[in-house]
């Protein structure tokens, strides 16, 4: 382990740690080779084969890297919603419980080292830079024994274990990025697993059915593990259970009226009934969907520690769990809400919880989505909300936006559409438009919320204090 090896978020001088980060991503980056994902019309046997290699090709490499994975133990997180905020509520609990925690979220909303977390600390730009320099060095010496050379997501995986076990960490919580089985997260071998919820998203590489789908995501399914489940479909449920039965290990189900009861949301927060404790937990995250997040996040952490996790951990992990660009709630007057929607299902519940929570105030959607997303049915469903809404384009790195003039002649008829394409000149639009006591919502896209949020917490103080919620004065709240 490097002496600073435990230095993971230290400020420094802004343009130090600007400056640092831009040559770690210029290498990252540059190992993004190829299409995004398979192309439409693509047979399932050849995108199958593509991963089954692809994951073959990264178990060699971690092998060649000493197997980094295997010194700490891990807990594996999957779903079409929910993932990301279960994997940092679970983080939080078991920080608060005295264990050391590395996290792994993807995608990231604004920069890379969110997904390098110990503690709910991002790693600093210059130990970004640090570690993106070891792992090229291996890199190269594994391209000079004859290997294929990473792409960007395998090198990703790599190097998170790696940071992992640099660190010393008990556990690491990981996010898969899309399905499971095939996922590139998919080489751990963990102690806990869980799958929060079955939708149709991801539909090309996944399949077009939620048993399909449900197949990719009881892929982490290990005989080492439990398994956790919040599903309910019946269909999607009756796969998971099978793999459970084949696997041979415990599947635990996490229902509402069951495990949890009584849910109640506002603006500040989430609350339910604990059904193990009786005891009403909170989470400072709005949303009704937060209480089955949250009551996964309990479950998994009870798996995982035992005996050993008691009820004042579980309260304040959930209290001081944060998730950026979800029901995020960055300016008041006008209220301004970002929420990383990016599929119908997770629109539903966005329109859904909006009208529970705002229901008087009106409402100026700002909206744009990825090609390969279902745009026609999320605006459809998001569009009889809203008083406006603005027609934009998410701009990232090899993934195509939808185009905006599209967007907008997909909304209802009668609907009020503006189009600016660009994401920073929309939401001042929304703005101006917008009175004190009016809402304006950023959706559709993680990017497109990642591209928004700037406009409060800028990249550079993101990475020179650590956190997602950096300050002015240094005071970062995570």
């Amino acid at each position: 382990m490097n002496d600073d090896s435990r230095d993971v978020s230290q400020p420094v001088a802004a343009n130090d740690a600007a400056a640092a980060y831009a040559r770690a991503e210029q290498y990252v980056n540059g190992l993004i080779f190829g299409p995004p994902s398979p192309p439409p019309g693509t047979p399932p046997e050849e995108i199958r084969a593509r991963a089954v290699a692809r994951l073959a090709r990264l178990r060699a490499f971690l092998e060649f890297l000493g197997n980094p994975q295997r010194t700490y133990r891990t807990i594996h997180i999957t779903g079409t919603s929910g993932k990301g905020s279960t994997t940092t509520l679970t983080s939080s609990i078991l920080t608060a419980a005295g264990y050391r925690v590395g996290t792994h979220v993807s995608p990231y909303l604004q920069v890379a080292t969110e997904k390098l977390q110990i503690d709910g600390r991002l790693v600093s730009a210059q130990r970004y830079e640090r570690l993106v320099d070891d792992m090229r060095q291996s890199v190269e010496a594994w391209v000079a024994d004859g290997h294929e050379r990473p792409n960007y997501g395998e090198f990703w995986v790599a190097m998170t274990l790696r940071f992992f076990a640099e660190e010393g960490v008990d556990v690491a919580v990981i996010e898969v990025g899309a399905g499971g089985r095939f996922d590139v997260t998919n080489v751990i071998e963990p102690d806990v697993v869980a799958i929060t919820s079955v939708g149709l998203d991801h539909t090309v590489t996944l399949g077009s059915t939620l048993p399909e789908i449900a197949w990719h995501k009881a892929g982490i399914i290990k005989p080492s593990s439990t398994a956790v489940t919040a599903v309910t479909d019946p269909e999607s449920l009756a796969v998971i259970e099978e793999e459970a039965r084949t696997v041979g290990v415990e599947l635990v189900h996490v229902r509402q009226g069951e495990a949890y009861s009584d849910v109640r949301t506002t603006p500040t927060g989430t609350s339910f009934v604990d059904a193990t404790s009786g005891e009403r937990l909170e989470v400072e995250l709005p949303g009704e969907f937060q209480a089955s997040n949250g009551a996964m996040a309990v479950e998994i952490a009870r798996r995982f520690a035992g005996d050993k996790l008691m009820l004042n951990a579980i309260r304040a992990g959930l209290a001081d769990a944060r998730f950026p660009g979800r029901m995020e709630i960055v300016q008041q007057k006008p209220l301004v809400l970002l929420d990383g929607a990016h599929n119908p299902d997770k629109v539903r519940s966005l329109v859904r919880n909006l009208k529970l929570i705002y229901p008087d105030q009106r409402k100026i959607v700002v909206f744009g989505a990825l090609e390969a997303k279902s745009h026609g049915e999320m605006i459809s469903v998001l569009a009889p909300l809203a008083d406006l809404v603005i027609a934009t384009m998410p701009q990232v790195l090899a993934k195509p936006a939808m185009d905006a003039d599209e967007i907008a002649a997909e909304a209802p008829a009668g609907v009020e559409t503006l189009v600016i394409p660009e994401p920073q000149a929309a939401i001042s639009a929304a703005l101006e438009r917008a009175h004190d006591d009016d809402l304006v919502i950023v959706t559709g896209s993680l990017y497109l919320v990642g591209n928004v949020r700037e406009r409060w917490y800028s990249s550079a103080a993101i990475l020179n204090q650590g956190t997602c919620w950096p300050t002015s004065d240094g005071a970062s709240r995570r």
